[in-house]
């Protein structure tokens, strides 16, 4: 089972508010969670972010990877370093030199051609 730390919404309609969860990769955003990591609430000014920081260092020694929101956010607490800020790719990347053509068929022959009837 894969673990991921992600965001939870819990909030009202028009009035977002979010919790740091740890949720299995199966499950959906609001859904099943297995613990909570701490909260977000972006409508205050300044934004409240409060993290329990031993849980989240003991659930990335686990194994669990944050999203993309969620690790920015570690990254802004330091719990992670900054050079993890990179996005994971979602998509290889292809080569830039194409390969080199194979070789072309041979013609077929007159034998393997089926005669037509006039």
């Amino acid at each position: 089972m894969s673990v991921k730390i992600r965001l939870r919404r819990i909030g009202a309609k028009k009035h977002p508010f979010y919790r740091l969860v740890v949720a299995d990769t199966r499950s959906p955003r609001d859904g099943k969670f297995i613990e909570i990591l701490g909260t977000y609430d972006p409508m205050t000014d300044p934004v409240k972010l409060n993290i329990d920081q031993e849980k989240v260092k003991s659930w990335l020694q686990k194994g669990a990877r944050p999203s993309d929101t969620a690790r920015a956010f570690l990254i802004d607490q330091g719990l992670l370093p900054k050079e993890s800020a990179r996005k994971r790719p979602s998509k290889p990347a292809k080569a830039a030199v194409p390969a080199e053509p194979a070789a072309p068929a041979p013609a077929p022959t007159a034998a393997a051609a089926p005669a037509e009837a006039s």
